[in-house]
Parts: C-alpha cells; structure tokens; sequence
C-alpha cells in the first residue's frame, strides 16, 4: 500500500556526538547516553579502488553484538552522504551511531565525493555507480558477516545521497531491499548552466552531460520511473522518502512529483513532507525513520543463545 503523510510533528533528538574518525582499521567504542542499549562499535576501512583510480575511505558502525555473536550474519544499510560532504558526515554531524545501536544489522557509509553517484559522462575514473555496486559492496561482504542477498541489502542516503540510493532501488531492484532519501536532490538532472552558472556548472557537464544527452537521460530519476513496466515495479524494493516543508523548491518540488508518478505507477513507498528545512537538524532527526523502517524491510537476525567464547 501507497503511504503518505504530511505535517507530522519535529520530534527533538539528542545533542550532536562528535566522532574521531581513524585512517585506519580501528574501533572505537560508542557511549550510549541512556546506558540502556549496549554500545556499537565504528570501523574505518580503505578501499583501493579500480574504477575510481583512488583509495576510497568507508566508515561502518557494527552492531554491539557483532563480536560476541560469532556466526552471526546481518543486514547492511548503505548510508550515503550529500553533495559537498565526506564518509565522516553521518558519524560526526548526527547521533547515527547511537541510533543504531538498537538494530541487529551493519550500518556501511562510503566516500562519493561530489559525484552524485553515477558513472560519469566525462572521463574513465569518474565511476562511482560502478564502484559502488562491483567494489564498495563485495568489499564489505568480504570483511563481515553480511548476508548476502536482496534482503540483506538497504541503501539511502541525503540530499545528492538521497537520490543516488532511490535510483539504486528503482535501476537494481534484484540487489536492495529498501531504498530511502531524505531530501533527496532528484531534480539534478534538470539543472541548466543559467540556474547553476559559470564554475558552478562544470562539475554538473561533467558529470551529466549537456542537456539532452542520453548520459543525463539515464541518470533522470523521473524518466526511469516512468519507463517501469508493471512486471518490473513488482519487483521493486520498497522505497521510503521525506522532504522539509522549508526546503528549497528546487527539492520540495521534485520530491512530491517523484511521489505522484510513484503513486501512478503503483510503486510501494512512503513519502512525507515535514517541517525542517535543509539542514543537518533536520537529517539528524529523520534517519532515525530510516533505521527504523530499513530495520522493517531486512531481514534482521533474531537474538540467538550463542555465547561469546574466549
């Protein structure tokens, strides 16, 4: 069934925690204020990357069971970051960590850089959809107990993440289970030089191609939702999507139309428009919704009897 929800209350988080983030393989330990739920713990990893030509930092925050259940296998949510951020984002601008400490499953946050996710128009090394999905993925399956499989999958992400992670789940339907955004930015492939202007403008050609161009026809959200047979919807992940009432229109906007051509294509989701406004406030407040309805849609191990052994 369709969902949409408008007008739902700010509900207000914790204070920000700020993390030391290693350049290395480390863990460190998160202090959960309520001292209810056990700690997670936050690793970071280095990925030579092929496609990309450069090493790729990526943060993971495992559950806090992960070392003590030693067979134990779990879900992954991909969590990317938004345009002009970094793989550190989530940890050190909201309370991710200590959010999902309350779910069994592997919270993965990889470096994208401002590359909106896509193989690029211009350019061999500019391939971070490709890096994503044939390195970032099998990486992390080969250095923990993931379960490896559709339902074991989750991708969402901010702003240029967000929309990154909904055109995951709408163009690899077979590899994700749930597919979220949180103010995603899914009108990128509508912009012109006269809106973005001189400099600004560069990165997008590079990436997207002109105007027109089947680059930026294949990466246009819109157009691949509006192409989806009806045997191809029924294989859909179930996507998730919010958007603040104050945002800008050029995201409030495309938003509530990827909503209506959702709801015309009879795509499963849930979309809400709340107060807040482009801000990490605001995405602090909402990933927590992403967990949450993430958690629903994998499948999370039960708590088992095994025991730590020495």
């Amino acid at each position: 069934m369709n969902e949409i929800s408008s007008k739902v209350p700010l509900r207000l988080k914790s204070p920000l925690a700020f993390l030391f983030i290693a350049v290395v393989i480390q863990v460190y330990p998160l202090a959960i204020a309520s001292g209810s739920v056990p700690a997670a713990s936050v690793e970071t990893i280095q990925l030579q990357s092929k496609l990309v030509n450069a090493t790729l930092p990526y943060n993971v925050i495992l559950p806090a069971d992960y070392r003590t259940s030693k067979t134990t296998r779990y879900p992954v949510l991909y969590l990317l970051h938004g345009l002009g951020g970094h793989c550190s984002d989530w940890l050190t601008r909201t309370n991710v960590a200590d959010y999902a400490a309350q779910y069994r499953m592997i919270v993965v946050m990889p470096e994208g850089n401002d590359s909106w996710y896509v193989d690029g128009a211009a350019g061999s090394n500019d391939k971070y959809e490709s890096y994503i999905l044939k390195e970032l993925m099998p990486d992390v399956d080969k250095h923990f107990r993931t379960i490896q499989s559709r339902y074991g999958r989750a991708i969402a992400g901010l702003s240029m993440g967000g929309y990154g992670a909904v055109k995951y789940g709408l163009k690899y339907p077979a590899t994700f289970a749930f597919a979220g955004s949180v103010s995603g930015a899914f009108g990128v492939t509508r912009y012109t030089e006269k809106e973005m202007g001189g400099a600004s403008w560069e990165p997008f050609l590079k990436i997207f191609g002109p105007v027109g161009s089947e680059t930026r026809k294949a990466n246009d959200i819109f157009e691949i939702a509006r192409a989806l047979t009806p045997g191809r919807v029924a294989s859909l992940p179930y996507f998730y999507f919010d958007c603040g009432t104050e945002d800008a229109a050029q995201h409030f906007n495309p938003n509530r139309e990827l909503s209506g051509i959702f709801l015309e294509k009879k795509i499963p989701h849930e979309y809400r428009e709340l107060p807040g406004n482009n801000s990490w406030q605001y995405w602090d407040q909402q990933v927590t919704e992403v967990l949450r309805i993430a958690a629903g849609k994998l499948r999370v191990p039960r708590m088992s009897q095994e025991r730590s052994r020495p």
